[in-house]
């Protein structure tokens, strides 16, 4: 490793990386900010319904458990109650400045890192722009696509430095960001020695810090799991026969420069990661014992790929990011390991790690290209497949509300943008528990014996007795121009023209 001397001109060199952070994340907020999806704004109608009403759920009055994220809505609320001061609720005002502090702890974790590992400065800029950069990240910008990435790299930090009490902290946010995150968490804690020793105050800390969001969420609203889980399976078909094992196929036959420039950092992580491994066993390269918890952590990533292949969800383009950004941090910090020893040792080339830095620096601004290509702003994602643009669905949304007139009207499927726009009672299973029961039952019904267990337990406390609310109007979309009364029209880059009508329910 490199001199102390050598490290600390390294980590003051890097002093500078959270406010490169939080400047990225403003101008991708700014790039992003008018085209965010559906399923972003059914967290933005979470936080807004939080912070005005105090309620857990899309639309007022009606309690739900549809948050993937309890960490993200938690967050978003409270920044969103902060906005209040000047009036009415600004949820989208509050991500820009959640998506600024994620860019800024980036930051912060790899100037830790850069510390711990002698990384050179441009390793933690790649580090940070390998995620804010990435066209998959930013097309689901408003879901916790910055939260996991970051939370990931803060626990690795804590793990890095022997902190077994920070590192339950972070633990603990860890799972309150996607609870799926535990597989990292047990992967990092196992395979770092420092750890691994100190389980017991490490995993106490953890247990304190989320367990009393998850036993507000099993008791009161009657699933430790958020009911997102139990949906998603249910719309896995959507995409058949795509399934997420080769979801990034189904991408590329779509996107194919996209996902290039998305996966290819995280293809290169785990050949860095196989390489490791086969240094950490004394082939080569045996002083590497630093790099464990970072390559515990794109460890990690394979095992989340692998786990999310066998539990029968679709490739929702948002579950991609937690691997791949996990192995593209670890390709980043190995390359600059190695460039860094590299360096030390006069009778070691330098060549090599400067080739694997250059090529992952390359991805990163093929990924950059693919972002401007998209438009400045973005009018919509890279990554798309919702029925209207985001602009679209805000006016629709406005126009039904005023419509209605204090009637419920039935989702046509998507749900977000109109929820949060209309302020109307819009109703599906995201936003009806009833309607969530119905589901919840028949997907106990129809699974394999032992996810039918797992549901049974989750939901042991779920009041089934919750009659669905049955609404007064439907509104349905549908291919072409619109034509009628109670009609609008609306153009999607995913799916061309389009119109949705409102139809009274009998």
């Amino acid at each position: 490793m490199l001199p102390e001397a050598n490290a600390e001109r390294t980590s003051a060199r890097g002093r500078w990386l959270p406010v490169f952070g939080a400047v990225l994340g403003v101008a991708v907020f700014l790039l992003v900010r008018g085209s965010l999806t559906d399923d972003a704004y059914i967290t933005l109608a979470y936080a807004k319904n939080l912070a005005v009403h105090g309620e857990w759920g899309i639309i007022p009055g009606s309690p739900a458990n549809s948050a993937t994220s309890p960490l993200n809505v938690l967050l978003l609320g409270a920044l969103t109650l902060l906005t209040r001061v000047a009036g009415d609720p600004h949820p989208v005002v509050a991500l820009g400045v959640l998506t600024v502090l994620c860019g800024a702890v980036l930051g912060w974790a790899w100037q830790r890192l850069g510390r711990v590992l002698a990384l050179p400065p441009a390793a933690g800029v790649l580090g940070v722009a390998v995620v804010l950069l990435n066209p998959f990240v930013l097309s689901a910008i408003g879901l916790e696509v910055l939260l996991i990435p970051a939370v990931l790299l803060v626990l690795t930090v804590f793990a890095l430095e022997a902190r077994p009490v920070r590192f339950g902290v972070a633990a603990g946010l860890a799972v309150l960001t996607r609870l799926d995150l535990i597989v990292f968490v047990l992967v990092i804690a196992f395979g770092t020695p420092a750890i691994r020793r100190r389980l017991l105050p490490a995993g106490g800390v953890a247990v304190l810090t989320a367990a009393p969001w998850f036993a507000v969420s099993w008791f009161a609203f009657g699933s430790f799991v958020p009911d997102t889980l139990a949906i998603k399976q249910a719309q896995a078909g959507l995409f058949a026969p795509w399934t997420f094992g080769t979801g990034p196929v189904m991408y590329y036959l779509g996107w194919p420069i996209t996902v290039l420039v998305s996966f290819l950092p995280a293809v290169l992580g785990v050949i860095a990661l196989a390489a490791w491994a086969a240094a950490r066993f004394g082939v080569r390269w045996p002083e590497f014992p630093a790099l464990g918890p970072v390559a515990a952590l794109a460890a990690g990533g394979v095992l989340y790929y692998v786990a999310y292949s066998f539990i029968g969800v679709g490739p929702f383009h948002w579950y991609y990011v937690a691997p791949t950004t996990a192995a593209s941090a670890f390709a980043v910090a190995a390359f600059g390991t190695w460039y860094a020893q590299a360096r030390e040792r006069a009778a070691l080339r330098t060549g090599p790690p400067v080739l694997a830095l250059g090529l992952t620096g390359v991805l990163v601004l093929c990924g950059a290209a693919v972002d401007a290509a998209q438009g400045l702003p973005w009018k919509s994602p890279v990554i798309f497949g919702n029925w209207a643009s985001a602009a679209d669905y805000a006016r629709v949304g406005r126009e039904l509300g005023a419509r209605l007139n204090g009637a419920s009207v039935a989702s046509p499927g998507e749900i977000g943008t109109l929820a949060y726009y209309c302020e109307c009672a819009i109703i599906d299973e995201f936003s009806d528990r009833g309607h969530a029961v119905e589901l919840v039952e028949r997907r106990i019904a129809t699974a394999n014996p032992l996810m039918s267990l797992a549901l049974r337990v989750n939901y042991h406390w779920l009041d089934t007795s919750i009659a669905p609310h049955r609404p007064d109007y439907r509104l349905r979309y549908g291919a072409g121009p619109a034509t009628g009364p109670d009609s609008w029209q609306v153009f999607s880059t995913a799916k061309g023209v389009g119109h949705f009508t409102l139809t009274r329910e009998p």
